[in-house]
């Protein structure tokens, strides 16, 4: 769980507010302001409300909280500030709001005066659904349900995209190289516009002094760029430093690029990179990324939770990334970026009221009231009849027939059925993605759908080159389509890879048969 006790701008609230925020985040230059939202979906702010940046009407500093009625009910799923700052939202409807500094029409509603409230940006929009918003210093990208990318504000080294450095005063559409793709997630640095594609592709615009846009020159971009280097590998996700870049590969790998004079490539050096480079973390899959353009500060988490940080780490240069003792990235800005400002928004859960769902977790292998056990491998697991009753099918069969306290499993192992067990009450699995196929095959025998689903999830965070041809073996045996087809997708993306390993090698005569007819339709063996 996180807590928000880390960030001192939230020292003052009492517990029982507190308990209530469900979502928060931190800005400004000495991270002294801030929103959140409770429970109930209704938006607070407080700090020194520089450029009218809280969104209150007025540009009176408040210590105490101060409602935000124009966005309670909005229900914000993307937040960003710029460091006028201007802030900019986008709503579970889809819809885009900005307020705050304006120099520059970062406000997206063509003037240049401050906004001292939430106000629509409606221009170009208001046929979109927006998902995700990014802000620069003085500029703000959007990003649409269909794959489109708009900017507007401040262009002086063409960070808006637009073709020209003419600052842009209401949302234009990042077309040029863009147009007809599907771009997925943007993250921006200062003065510079990152996206990522649906096919893995990544793209950078604007300022490039310090090679944050990872083309191997220092020569500012007025229209999206691809990032030629980074061919053949496949990026999910993209995190914007102040002047450098970090990204995540499919594989769970780290390329980073920019500026490094705090250190913050991780490359163990304090020269820049005008080119992606690979990150050393010791061979841990890496599944996030974090940067924000504030700072020079880079953090990343492990499959295993672990997390790493390197870079500014309150004013120290740490050149490697260097194994913390955190739960999350969120930790490392609270605590070791300048300002210590939040990278994205951040999810808050309560702790002291426990939900059906917690109790129902925290009771899940407790023999203090259990009425069942199962016996697994020569260990126990405690359980409840009536909640397996409830939950699933298969055991509504089997208890209504049986009043045996205890039952012997053979067909599954003990980690398998215990992650099944445990799924039941709590509707996630925890299991390390190779040892999710053989929950894949138990949810496939019991007829549990959404398990089934959860599982082919939990395996695709696990697949590499090594390994994915098991992997689409596994999901053609257990006829997990959709599995199938990430996997196969997986296998073309990396063809040269996978055809070399023993898998491959090893692979049945049909499924093979059937790889090269369908690789041959996808034009894999063309020139």
């Amino acid at each position: 769980m996180l807590d928000v006790g880390k960030w001192p701008v939230f020292a003052l609230l009492p517990p029982e507010e507190l308990r209530l925020i469900r979502q928060a985040c931190v800005f400004g230059s000495a991270a002294n302001e801030a929103f959140y939202v409770t429970v109930n979906d209704e938006v607070y702010a407080l700090g020194t409300n520089c450029s009218g940046c809280l969104g209150l009407g007025d540009l009176q500093s408040t210590i105490e909280p101060r409602r935000i009625d124009v966005l309670c009910g909005k229900k914000i799923v993307s937040l960003s500030y710029g460091t006028g700052p201007h802030v900019a939202i986008a709503t579970a409807d889809g819809e885009v709001f900005a307020w705050g500094h304006n120099g520059y029409s970062q406000l997206g509603n063509g003037t240049t005066n401050h906004g001292l409230t939430p106000a629509l940006v409606s221009t170009n929009l208001l046929s979109k659904r927006v998902t995700e918003v990014a802000c620069g210093s003085h500029h703000t990208i959007a990003l649409t349900t269909d794959g489109e990318v708009y900017a507007w504000g401040y262009n002086n080294s063409g960070q808006v995209g637009s073709g020209s450095t003419a600052n842009q005063p209401t949302p234009r559409r990042v077309s040029s190289c863009l147009q007809n793709k599907v771009v997925v997630n943007v993250a921006c640095g200062q003065l510079c516009s990152m996206a990522v594609l649906d096919n893995g592709e990544i793209y950078g615009w604007g300022y490039n002094c310090n090679g944050q846009l990872g083309l191997g020159n220092n020569g500012n971009q007025q229209t999206p760029c691809r990032i030629a280097a980074l061919q053949g590998v496949n990026i999910v996700q993209v995190a914007c430093g102040y002047a450098h870049t970090l990204a995540l590969t499919d594989e769970g790998m780290v390329y980073a690029w920019g500026a490094n004079s705090y250190g913050q490539l991780g490359t163990g050096n304090k020269s820049n990179q005008a080119l992606p480079t690979l990150i050393n973390t010791d061979k841990e899959r890496m599944v996030e990324v974090a940067a924000c353009h504030t700072s020079h500060t880079s953090a990343a988490k492990t499959q295993s939770g672990q997390v790493l940080m390197w870079g500014q780490c309150r004013g120290q240069a740490v050149a490697s990334p260097y194994l913390t003792h955190f739960g999350s990235t969120d930790d490392v800005f609270a605590c070791f970026a300048t300002p210590a400002v939040t990278w994205h928004l951040l999810s808050v859960d309560g702790d002291d009221y426990l939900t059906v769902a917690q109790s129902l977790k925290k009771e899940f292998d407790s023999p203090e009231i259990s009425d069942l056990k199962f016996l697994v491998d020569g260990k126990c697991i405690h359980v409840h009849k009536a909640l397996l009753k409830i939950r699933c099918e298969h055991f509504r069969a089997l208890l209504n027939e049986s009043e045996e306290e205890t039952i012997e499993i053979h067909q599954f192992s003990y980690l398998v059925y215990r992650a099944f067990l445990e799924y039941l009450y709590t509707d996630t699995i925890n299991l390390p993605p190779e040892d999710a196929i053989g929950l894949l095959d138990l949810a496939t025998f019991y007829r549990e759908t959404r398990l089934k689903r959860l599982c082919q999830e939990t395996i695709k965070r696990g697949i590499s080159e090594e390994n994915a041809i098991t992997l689409l073996s596994a999901a053609v045996k257990y006829e997990a389509r959709d599995l199938e087809e990430f996997c196969f997708k997986f296998c073309i993306n990396h063809l040269t890879a996978v055809t070399q390993t023993q898998a491959f090698a090893d692979m049945d005569h049909d499924l093979l048969k059937n790889f090269i007819n369908k690789a041959s339709r996808y034009g894999a063996f063309k020139n």
